[in-house]
């Protein structure tokens, strides 16, 4: 599954910077607007793959997974 999320972005001087506006904590710094928008991508895929597994380990045995959709 797909989702979406905002990257607020600007330049700064010869640097990039973003945000991911749902992820507080998510943000990056690059030359380029591009490397910037990769950079974000990867990050933000990490972030959640952090989270979830931290979510999972906190729960422990027998939990139960729920698509929740806002």
């Amino acid at each position: 599954m797909s989702q979406t999320y905002r990257a607020v972005i600007k330049q700064a001087g010869v640097w990039w910077i973003g945000w991911i506006e749902e992820l507080p904590g998510v943000s990056c710094q690059e030359r380029t607007r591009e490397e910037l928008l990769q950079t974000l991508k990867i990050t933000l895929a990490e972030a959640l793959e952090l989270s979830r597994r931290e979510a999972r380990e906190a729960a422990g045995d027998g939990f139960e997974e729920i698509p929740i959709a806002v």
